[in-house]
C-alpha cells in the first residue's frame, strides 16, 4: 500500500459519475480512486446517495479500504453548520481523526449571463462552494491541527480569467481561493498544508456543459497545450495525492493549475 495507508480523507462531491464513453467522469471520484490506491480510508459526501453508494462499493471492493458515504448538501435555507459538523463527527467516530480535507463539491448555473442571473442561481454557487468550504474547514481544523494534515480546495480558471456566463461560479471560486490563502497564512503555525487547485479536466459536467451551452463552451474552454484535458484520476487525483505528501509542505498557500499532461504550475 501507499504512504496514505491508515490515514483518513474527507472528499466532498465524490459520488461516482461516468462520461458517455464509460470513463471516469467526476473529479471527486477520480481523487477518491487515487487516494484509495494509496491505502487511504475515505469519507465521501454529495447530494446523490446512489452515486455515493456506487462509489463506496467499487472503492472498497477494488482497493480494500473503508469508505464512509454521507449524504450532505450545503444549500440555502438550512442549518449548514450542523450538516457539516454531522459529517465530521461521523468521520471522527468511524476513523478516529482526519488527515486530509478536500473541498471539491460545487454546483452552479453555468451558461447564464450576469444580467440574467437570479439570486437563487447565485446562492446555489455560493452555498454549495464557498460556504461549504468555509464550514468544512472550520469543523475539520482541530483534527487537522492534531494530525498536521492537509487541506486541498478547488477553484477554477473561470474566476482567474472571468469566463463568460459563469458569474456566480467564478465568484464562488475566487472566494474559495481567497479563503485558502488566509488559511495557509493562519494555519501554517499548526503544520497544516493548505493549497488551491484550478483544474481543467474532462468530466461528465463539462461534457453536459458543452451540449447545453455550445457557444459558452467554445468561448471559455480552451484545449491545453498538451492536446488533452486532464484525467480526473491519473492527473487530478494523483496531483492531489502529491499535495498530501510531507514534501509539499513548503508549497502551502500556492494556487496550482492542473491541465492536460499533468502539471503543477504555481
Amino acid at each position: 500500500m501507499g504512504f496514505l495507508t491508515g490515514k483518513t480523507a474527507i472528499i466532498t462531491g465524490a459520488g461516482r459519475a461516468v462520461l458517455s464513453d464509460g470513463r471516469c467522469g467526476s473529479i471527486g471520484y477520480g481523487i477518491a480512486t487515487a487516494y484509495a490506491k494509496e491505502g487511504c480510508n475515505l469519507v465521501i459526501t454529495g447530494r446523490n446517495m446512489k452515486k455515493l453508494t456506487d462509489a463506496k462499493e467499487e472503492l472498497e471492493s477494488k482497493y480494500g479500504i473503508k469508505v464512509l458515504a454521507v449524504q450532505a448538501d450545503v444549500s440555502e435555507g438550512q442549518d449548514n453548520k450542523a450538516v457539516v459538523e454531522n459529517v465530521v463527527k461521523q468521520a471522527v467516530d468511524t476513523f478516529g481523526g482526519i488527515d486530509v480535507l478536500i473541498n471539491n463539491a460545487q454546483a452552479s448555473a453555468s451558461g447564464v449571463t450576469l444580467a440574467d442571473h437570479t439570486l437563487e442561481q447565485f446562492n446555489l454557487a455560493m452555498y454549495s462552494g464557498l460556504y461549504a468550504t468555509f464550514f468544512y474547514m472550520q469543523a475539520c481544523y482541530p483534527y487537522l491541527a492534531k494530525s498536521k494534515g492537509t487541506v486541498i480546495n478547488f477553484a477554477s480558471g473561470a474566476g482567474l480569467f472571468g469566463n463568460f456566463g459563469q458569474c456566480s461560479y467564478a465568484a464562488a471560486k475566487e472566494g474559495i481561493r481567497g479563503l485558502t490563502r488566509v488559511a495557509a497564512t493562519e494555519w501554517g503555525k499548526d503544520g497544516i498544508n493548505v493549497n488551491i487547485v484550478c483544474p481543467l479536466a474532462w468530466t461528465a459536467q463539462l461534457e453536459q456543459f458543452e451540449k447545453a451551452y455550445p457557444e459558452a463552451f467554445k468561448a471559455n474552454v480552451k484545449m491545453p497545450p498538451m492536446g488533452h484535458y486532464a484525467d480526473p484520476e491519473t492527473e487530478i487525483g494523483r496531483g492531489c495525492v502529491a499535495l498530501a505528501h510531507p514534501d509539499f509542505k513548503y508549497m502551502s498557500g500556492e494556487t496550482l493549475t492542473f491541465e492536460g499532461g499533468m502539471g503543477l504550475r504555481p
